[in-house]
């Protein structure tokens, strides 16, 4: 009997894992993972050697080199909503389709972001350490009251939406400014991120990062925002100056920042934001819930096998 040992197509997978529903989507494939912190240079290495037909990127980036290193890839699919480590013009030039799990994990992320701003607001961090070094603060600390607080929200996407829709049940007046949708939810009411960063107590960054809106938060913009005022950012680093944000911070500007997103990342050992005053860091986990996970594993499954059965139907 002759043995059948034609190798499978190969997806790389730029993480340690999937979730076991999107493994099973995908058993007609060979799955190649590269770990838990792989580099851009990884996924190049990975690319030239078992020539992908798709890869599905968790961590790190694909770049043209990444791209140019399979001659099989067709379809680079994003395990969450943000393509921006994706070389999105490199890929539409070879052909090669860019797809995003887009809205799976806006729960997940929502849901962080509130985490943050309550964090923020009621100085969850900085008590519990106090505490700990035997301290009583009762007398002394005054937290933040949101209810008839001003929240403003940048970007009104699927996360926006949620994040915005939490405000108003808070009792907050929510304001928000997104240059692409024409009109927003009830009780909340458009306006430009000049208006939101001067009016809002609390301002949360929910958009995608774009060459238009890199640094939308710095020096400059910075000195628009209320003195005292909170931001969020489970967005995408790069939406922020960090050296104008520690110097906000440092100099009482505002009263504190809730970070998920970082430039570079990830933040290891010595990094600036080590002993910055006054900010909630996490990393980069707002739409890594259990739920999420499952999701955004599914979803980029699928829009791999998509991709590959249209190109399929096309042959």
């Amino acid at each position: 009997m002759t043995m059948n040992t034609e190798r499978k197509p190969v997806i790389v997978v730029t993480a340690a894992d999937l979730a076991p529903q999107a493994v099973d989507l995908l058993r007609d494939y060979e799955l190649v993972y590269l770990g838990k912190t792989p580099s851009a240079g990884d996924v190049v290495r990975a690319s030239a050697e078992h020539q992908p037909v798709a890869i599905i990127l968790r961590y790190s980036a694909v770049d043209a080199q990444a791209m140019d290193a399979s001659r099989n890839l067709r379809v680079i699919s994003k395990h969450g909503a943000g393509t921006d480590t994706i070389d999105k013009k490199a890929a539409q030039a070879r052909g090669i389709e860019v797809r995003a799990a887009v809205g799976v994990n806006a729960d997940a992320v929502a849901e962080h972001t509130w985490a943050l701003i309550l964090a923020c607001a009621k100085s969850v961090v900085a008590l519990d350490g106090r505490m700990r070094a035997g301290h009583w603060d009762k007398a002394t600390h005054k937290s933040l009251e949101l209810r008839g607080k001003t929240l403003g929200v940048v970007g009104l996407g699927a996360i926006g939406r949620r994040v915005a829709k939490i405000g108003t049940a808070f009792g907050m007046r929510v304001m928000a400014f997104d240059p692409f949708v024409p009109s927003a939810p009830a009780g909340v009411s458009l306006a430009s991120l000049d208006d939101v960063l001067s009016q809002a107590d609390v301002v949360s960054l929910n958009c995608s990062l774009t060459e238009d809106n890199r640094h939308m938060i710095n020096g400059e913009t910075l000195a628009l925002m209320r003195e005292g005022a909170i931001l969020v950012n489970t967005g995408r680093g790069g939406l922020v100056d960090e050296v104008a944000l520690r110097a906000a911070l440092t100099s009482g500007k505002l009263r504190t920042a809730g970070l998920d997103a970082f430039t570079p990342e990830p933040l290891v050992g010595e990094h600036a934001w080590r002993d910055a005053p006054n900010a909630v860091l996490t990393p980069h986990i707002g739409g890594v819930s259990e739920d999420a996970y499952v999701n955004m594993g599914i979803a980029a499954a699928r829009n791999v096998l998509d991709v590959l059965a249209q190109e399929a139907a096309v042959k």
